[in-house]
C-alpha cells in the first residue's frame, strides 16, 4: 500500500499548526503510522526538534524537497536513527 504522505513533503499538523518537512515513518504492528516532522530553522538559524504526529492528522502543503537523495548525489544516504517516538 502507497504511503498517503512521501517523505519530503511539507506537511501540517491540523491540530497544532505545526508545520515542517516529513523525514521519516514509522509503522506500528497495530497500523498506527506516524510521521516525524521537522520544522524550519528559528530566526537565530538554530534547528528546532522535530514531532511524532500520526497520519491522519496531517495535511500535505506542497512537495517540499521530495528530490531524493540517493538519485540527486549518487550516495548512500543510509543511517542511525537521530531520534525516535520513545524521546
Amino acid at each position: 500500500m502507497e504511503p498517503k504522505i512521501k517523505l519530503g513533503q511539507r506537511v501540517k499538523d491540523k491540530v497544532t499548526g505545526f508545520e515542517g518537512i516529513a523525514v521519516s515513518r514509522v509503522l506500528y504492528l497495530n497500523g498506527c503510522v506516524q510521521y516525524n516532522v521537522n520544522p524550519k530553522t528559528d530566526k537565530n538559524g538554530d534547528t528546532r526538534k522535530g514531532l511524532w504526529v500520526d497520519e491522519d492528522q496531517l495535511i500535505i502543503i506542497d512537495n517540499g524537497i521530495l528530490t531524493p537523495l540517493k538519485k540527486k548525489f549518487k550516495i548512500n544516504t543510509g543511517g542511525g536513527i537521530r531520534n525516535h517516538p520513545f524521546d
